[in-house]
Formats: C-alpha cells, sequence, structure tokens
C-alpha cells in the first residue's frame, strides 16, 4: 500500500520502520527531518503533510499533543488539503478525545475516514512492535489498517466510533499512573522499613501484586535508571486530558489529580524529561529517603 507517516520521533521512527519492513511504500515528513535511517530503508522524505497526503492512500499520525494534531492536519501546507476522497487518516497520537471528534468529522467532510488509534507501550512496544492500538473509527476504515496496526503492535482493538480510542488511551493512562505511584510507594516503604527493594519487588513479582509495571518501573526505581521511555511531561498532558473531561464529565478523579501533583512536583525539580517511573522521586523527596542509592 502507498502509505505516509507524519512525526517521525521516538515513537514514530520504529513505527515507520516497521510498515517498510513490511514491504509498504512510505511518504513520510516531520518537522525535524525523515530520519536517515528511514530514508536508507526506502522512506520518500516529503517537504509537508500535503505532499505526504498527496502521495498516500493511508496516512498516520504520531505526534505530542492535541494542537499539534491539528495544525499538520488543518494548517498551511497540511494534510487535509493534499487529501482526495476514499483516504484514510490515522491519529496514533494521544490528544484529547472532544477535538479528535471534530477533527474526524473535517476529514469525514472531505469524504475521508479518520481512524484514532493511539497506543501504550512506549519506546520498547514501538521497537518491538509489540503496541497495545486503542481503536475509534468506523468498522470498514479499521479492516482496511488493520492489517497495518499488525506491523506495529499486537493488542488491537476497535472500541467504538471516534473519540472512543482516545478515551480508552486517557483510562489506560490513569491507570499507568497510579500503578507507579502504588510501586513506587511499596518499594519506597519496604526501603525505608529496611528491607532490600530488589528482593520485596522480586517477591511480589510472584503474587497478585505483580503487575508490568512492578516488573518494569519497579527495576527503574530500584536501579535508578530514569533515562526516558515516556516522559514525565507528556504522562502530565495525558492526565490533564483525564482531569479536563473529568470536569466537563461533572466527576472526581481524586487519585489521578494527586498523581498528577506528583508529576508537577518532579517537573519543578528538574524532571519533565524524566522516565515517568521517576514519580517515585517525588514520594521520595516526600519521605526524605530514596528506594536505593542514586548510581
Amino acid at each position: 500500500m502507498k502509505l505516509g507517516f507524519v512525526g517521525l520521533g521516538i515513537m514514530g521512527t520504529p513505527m515507520a520502520g516497521h510498515l517498510i519492513d513490511a514491504g509498504h511504500a512510505l511518504h513520510a515528513h516531520s518537522r525535524s527531518g525523515v530520519p536517515q535511517l528511514l530514508i536508507e530503508a526506502g522512506a520518500v522524505a516529503c517537504s509537508s503533510p500535503q505532499e505526504v497526503a498527496q502521495a498516500a492512500d493511508v496516512i498516520f499520525t504520531m505526534l505530542p499533543d492535541t494542537g499539534d494534531v491539528g495544525r499538520v492536519l488543518f494548517g498551511e501546507n497540511g494534510i487535509a488539503s493534499g487529501l482526495s476522497a476514499g483516504k484514510i487518516v490515522v491519529d496514533m497520537s494521544s490528544i484529547a478525545p472532544v477535538e479528535t471528534k471534530e477533527f474526524a468529522a473535517k476529514i469525514n467532510a472531505l469524504g475521508c475516514d479518520y481512524l484514532d488509534a493511539p497506543v501504550s507501550g512506549g519506546e520498547v512496544g514501538a521497537k518491538a512492535a509489540s503496541l497495545t492500538i486503542m481503536v475509534g473509527g468506523p468498522e470498514a476504515a479499521f479492516a482496511t489498517v488493520k492489517p497495518l496496526f499488525e506491523k506495529m503492535g499486537k493488542n488491537i482493538t476497535l472500541v467504538g466510533g471516534n473519540g472512543d480510542g482516545q478515551t480508552t488511551k486517557v483510562a489506560n493512562q490513569i491507570i499507568v499512573a497510579l500503578t507507579i505511584q502504588a510501586v513506587g510507594e511499596a518499594l519506597l516503604f519496604a526501603s525505608k522499613a529496611g528491607a532490600d527493594p530488589a528482593k520485596v519487588r522480586e517477591a511480589l513479582m510472584g503474587g497478585f501484586a505483580n503487575s508490568r509495571i512492578l516488573e518494569v518501573h519497579g527495576e527503574r526505581m530500584v536501579k535508578r535508571t530514569f533515562n526516558p521511555g515516556f516522559r514525565i511531561e507528556l504522562h502530565q498532558k495525558d492526565l490533564n486530558l483525564a482531569l479536563t473531561g473529568a470536569r466537563q464529565l461533572q466527576m472526581a478523579l481524586p487519585a489521578t489529580a494527586l498523581a498528577q501533583q506528583l508529576f508537577s512536583a518532579c517537573a519543578a525539580n528538574g524532571g519533565a524529561a524524566w522516565d515517568h517511573s521517576a514519580l517515585v522521586k517525588a514520594l521520595e523527596m516526600l519521605a526524605n529517603h530514596t528506594v536505593a542509592p542514586d548510581a
């Protein structure tokens, strides 16, 4: 298939690479330029999102925030200006559900389909093609794109209509943040009580408290490896979507609000670009104790 990809950062680059490896022609654009490794693999670098849309039948976007997606879709030389009827736009960014529905309606008005398909799994999942992909949009478009999703991920679910994929991703980010907080509190408690946090983590991984976050981020907390797979500032953005949505729905998300404050404490101490597992550092400041000595 003739594919397009806009947004080639730490997630987008390996995702686009998997599509090329599967034998698809790929036209690509990124604000910082198309990585040389993708060009060497066969990607065609385009000067604008519009040029990508003109060349491709299915156009993927992977961008940081709602405003970025809006600009790439509808700004000057944006994707919308390069579309013709029958094409499919697939936004794999994590953005606001309400705006997603508005974007979809505008793309539909051009005779094209729109899928919101945010992902979970971080840089590791992007490189391993093991991402969880949560999709909102029409079934026919999903059926067309699903073989492409399968080149980038393993757990692929059509949740419902446009916006439902983004709603699912917000729910995912609530669970991830609160589980990071729980693992951090548990390991910090164990460490301050005098137990070996590495051994505590090992023991907990054999019981009901086990989770992927205990396995991966618990190890980061013990080994003090906070180089980002997923930056705190990006998780702050996602929790802001959750808290804004909660206000619109007139409901409370008290634990989510607390996790956001802990992320904010990290950011205030220079940690906006730390991995989100470093939320534990805010807890450590409150306890005047670290899970383990810093390297």
